[in-house]
């Protein structure tokens, strides 16, 4: 299962400073405003071969600041909620405040382990503030500068040792397939689920966010057996207004990260737009299988082959380059073809697991190599002479052996590999190809 961290504290203490630091990028927009953040960042963090999601509590500036304490207070509280450990972060050049006071207050009831982080600590001296904290009542405060980033690295040390206490879920079951619906809102995410379980499970309504949690079900029906998640839909950027959309969000990035398979619902009537290249940067950075399902193909008018074969380019086209999934067009209101989108799924799941023979692939792959060399680099030939699957991975992945790996490049990868797309059917399934020293 996957691991959840949340920054919280309120506005321009550095949570936007401290997510980039953490993750190594310079994702979250930064200045000496207060409320820049107006969105959830989310993001991925490796540290001592572990990895755990991220997330930055950003949207917490609303219009008035009459109400701008109580939306703080819920954003807190949501997070407490859903995260496994949270990092809150206060400001040891101006000390405490009553919004401090106040978010610690709901965190010293929770039971989610809180790591309470001093930033702007960028020497010696102001360390001797950060004993004031100690008010607060969450022990220890740890010292960090985000910006320089003195003392993160052993904060990461202390979430991974937090992150390890919590309780694994029970995996005797691991072994089902996870199917996530997934999209923006009022795609028909919760109509289809109702189709495929024949009944009305879920709330349907035409309002955008109707459904807030992830709702997981058992399928067991026609020779199926799996679990099927009906996620709430991910929002546009700057359409965010009610408190519960930052829980919303983390559990819709909880659930793909806990699936095989994601099925993202793409409305026909308002074709792909940017939040659905935003729900699939997240579905490829956890390396999920995808099925892209374009919904309410009832209520288009031209149903043409031409129709269908432009709506297919404008997807991939969009999704470039990773263009090996499918795509099918139904509609959870007729039951057009819906029954089809769980068998694609399933096969797509079994691609996943896919396992090619060392000696096929070889007898494939290598005379190809031989014909279409790498180039070569610098008067340096590189060779190739031997590849494999590699055993027990999450999606996958193969690695070739050759004299001069490191003059191999990325356009060389992707030829390698949609060549073994081309034989073997990993349709939907992300491949990892590796090259490694003979």
């Amino acid at each position: 299962m996957s691991k959840l961290v949340a920054i919280v504290g309120r506005p321009n203490v550095g949570k936007s400073t401290l997510f980039n630091r953490l993750t190594g990028t310079r994702q979250a927009i930064v200045s000496d405003e207060a409320g820049t953040t107006r969105d959830r960042q989310y993001g991925k963090c490796e540290w001592g071969k572990q990895e755990f999601s991220i997330v930055d509590t950003g949207g917490w500036v609303v219009k008035s600041d009459d109400i701008f304490e109580g939306e703080i207070r819920k954003q807190v509280t949501l997070a407490t909620e859903e995260a496994d450990v949270i990092l809150f972060v206060v400001d040891v050049k101006n000390g405490i405040t009553d919004l401090d006071a106040e978010v610690a207050t709901i965190l010293r009831r929770t039971k989610v382990p809180v790591i309470l982080c001093a930033n702007k600590t960028d020497n010696n001296e102001e360390r001797y503030g950060s004993a004031e904290f100690y008010k607060l009542g969450l022990g220890d405060p740890f010292c960090i500068s985000a910006i320089t980033g003195s003392g993160t690295g052993d904060l990461l040390d202390l979430i991974i040792e937090k992150l390890g206490k919590e309780k694994d879920d029970d995996t005797a079951e691991d072994n089902i397939p996870r199917f996530s619906v997934v999209g923006r809102p009022n795609a028909g995410k919760s109509s289809i689920v109702n189709a495929f379980l024949g009944e009305d499970r879920n709330i349907v309504t035409n309002i955008a966010g109707t459904t807030r949690d992830s709702i997981l079900t058992r399928y067991t029906k026609f020779g199926f057996d799996f679990y099927l998640v009906d996620t709430a839909g991910i929002r546009r950027k700057n359409k965010v207004t009610e408190n519960l959309e930052f829980y919303s969000v983390m559990r819709a990035i909880r659930s793909i990260e806990n699936s095989d398979v994601c099925i993202l619902m793409i409305d026909a009537t308002r074709g792909i737009e940017s939040q659905d290249l935003n729900i699939v940067q997240i579905i490829q950075k956890n390396q999920k299988s995808l099925v892209v399902v374009v919904n309410k193909w009832d209520l288009v008018e031209d149903k043409s082959n031409t129709a269908i074969k432009h709506f297919e380019d404008a997807i991939r086209n969009r999704m470039a380059p990773f263009v090996d999934f499918p795509i099918i067009f139904a509609s959870a209101v007729t039951k057009q073809r819906i029954f089809k989108v769980l068998e694609i799924a399933k096969d797509v799941y079994l691609a996943r697991k896919r396992r090619v023979s060392t000696s096929k692939l070889n007898e494939e792959m290598l005379p190809l190599i031989e014909s279409y060399p790498p180039p070569s680099i610098k008067g340096k030939y590189i060779k190739i002479k031997y590849c494999a699957q590699v055993p027990n991975t999450q999606v996958p992945s193969f690695v070739f052996y050759a004299n001069l790996p490191q003059y191999v490049k990325e356009p060389y990868r992707r030829f390698l590999e949609n060549k073994i797309r081309e034989r073997w059917n990993f349709s939907g399934t992300p491949i990892n190809i590796f090259i490694r020293q003979k």
